[in-house]
C-alpha cells in the first residue's frame, strides 16, 4: 500500500482542482449559466421532477409550474447579485429534490395557484444558489443560460411524464418520483 500511495503521490501533488461548473472566462458566460443547473443533479433531479409534476397535474400546470420555477428562480438570483442573503439555501436545494419527488410520487393534486407557490418557493433557493456561484460571469448571459437549461430540464421532464402516462399509467411516473425522493434523501443525508 505503501508503494501504491508513493506512486500516486506526484500525480495527486501534480493535480489542478475540479472545477464544478464551467469558467465564465474561458467558455463564455451564457455557456457557464446554461450547465450550471445541468452539472448538478440536485439541480437535475428537481427541474425535472417540476415537469413530472406539471404532467400530474395537466391543464394549465403544464406551464404554468415550470414559469413559475423559471420566474422565482430569477427572483432567487437578483436577490443573491444585490447581496440579500437566504438562510440555508443548499440545504432548501436538497430538501427540494425530495419535496418534488414526494409531489410526484404521492400524485398530489394541489391548486394551480398552491402548486405554482411551492414550485416558485423552492425555485428561490436554486436561482440564488445560481448567483451565488455566479463568479465572474456577465449577470444577463449567464442568467439567460441557466434559464434555458432549467426550461428544457421542465421540457424533459414533461415528456418523460407524457410518455410515462402513455405507456405505463401513472405508475411509471408515481415511480419515477419515489426515485426522485429517494435520490434527494440520499443527497440530504449526504450532504
Amino acid at each position: 500500500m505503501k508503494r501504491l500511495a508513493l506512486a500516486l503521490a506526484p500525480a495527486l501533488l501534480a493535480a489542478s482542482p475540479a472545477l464544478a461548473h464551467l469558467d465564465p472566462v474561458a467558455h463564455g458566460s451564457f455557456a457557464a449559466g446554461f450547465t450550471h443547473p445541468v452539472f448538478g443533479l440536485d439541480h437535475i433531479l428537481a427541474m425535472v421532477a417540476v415537469g413530472l409534476w406539471a404532467v400530474t397535474l395537466g391543464g394549465r400546470a403544464l406551464v404554468a409550474l415550470p414559469a413559475a420555477f423559471v420566474g422565482a428562480m430569477t427572483l432567487g438570483f437578483a436577490l443573491a447579485l444585490v447581496g440579500l442573503p437566504l438562510p440555508m439555501v443548499e440545504p432548501m436545494i436538497l430538501a427540494s429534490v425530495l419535496v418534488l419527488g414526494v409531489l410526484v410520487a404521492l400524485a398530489v393534486r394541489l391548486p394551480l395557484a398552491a402548486g405554482a407557490a411551492v414550485v416558485g418557493a423552492l425555485a428561490l433557493f436554486h436561482g440564488h444558489a445560481h448567483g451565488a456561484e455566479m463568479g465572474g460571469a456577465t449577470a444577463l448571459a449567464y442568467l439567460g443560460g441557466f434559464a434555458l437549461a432549467t426550461a428544457l430540464l421542465h421540457g424533459v421532464g414533461v415528456l418523460a411524464g407524457w410518455a410515462m402516462a402513455r405507456f405505463g399509467g401513472a405508475i411509471l411516473a408515481r415511480a419515477s418520483g419515489a426515485l426522485v425522493a429517494g435520490a434527494g434523501a440520499v443527497l440530504v443525508l449526504a450532504g
